[in-house]
């Protein structure tokens, strides 16, 4: 299988440009992306148990790895939660599958939205990482508009080795991602 688009940029432009505008000394400094964090919340499956499965089957679809129902850590009486109760579904890619999803995510899927103004830059969390929150599901071509019941979102988390938030800002601008901030 040949590299991914998204791999050959970084290892042949990405790192370099990097390197130069953070006087790196070394290309081993330069921040890469370590794993993409895929999450659904589907608080609906406390009352019923099918929609765990359909976020799970969606999610590996949409990512091309198996998905996990994640469970509840407490018991919340307000929302009638007990702990262990499957309450989302959760994918984490790395190597390959990773950059294959990122390219799908910023070339075929964020165009999709409607009145698509670029991505808030204020999803840092101050250690170098970014997370995005997406509306619809439907925005992924592999999702069939027909066999939808509930459109829902998700989170996406880019984890970096990068240690601040601007050098992770300037990673993810580098791999195409559309910030809204650049747009102005």
């Amino acid at each position: 299988m040949a590299n991914p688009r998204l791999k050959e940029k970084y290892t042949k432009e990405i790192v370099a440009g990097l390197k130069d505008k953070f006087q790196y000394k070394s290309i081993m400094q330069v921040p890469k992306i370590t794993k993409i964090v895929v999450n659904k919340g589907i608080g609906a499956a406390v009352a019923d148990k099918k929609l765990i499965d359909v976020g799970v089957d969606e999610l590996t679809m949409i990512t091309g790895q198996k998905a996990v129902a994640t469970k509840s850590k407490l018991d919340v009486s307000n929302f009638k939660l007990r702990a262990g109760v499957p309450i989302g579904a959760k994918v984490t890619l790395r190597g390959e599958k990773m950059y294959e999803f990122m390219d799908r995510l910023l070339s075929v899927a964020l165009p999709r939205v409607r009145d698509f103004r670029g991505v808030s830059d204020k999803g840092f969390d101050g250690r170098g990482n970014y997370t995005l929150g997406v509306k619809e599901q439907i925005i992924f071509p592999e999702i069939s508009i027909d066999k939808v019941s509930k459109i829902t979102g998700m989170d996406i988390t880019f984890v970096t080795t990068a240690n601040t938030d601007e050098e992770s800002f300037e990673l993810l601008k580098a791999f195409g991602m559309p910030f809204a901030s650049l747009k102005k």
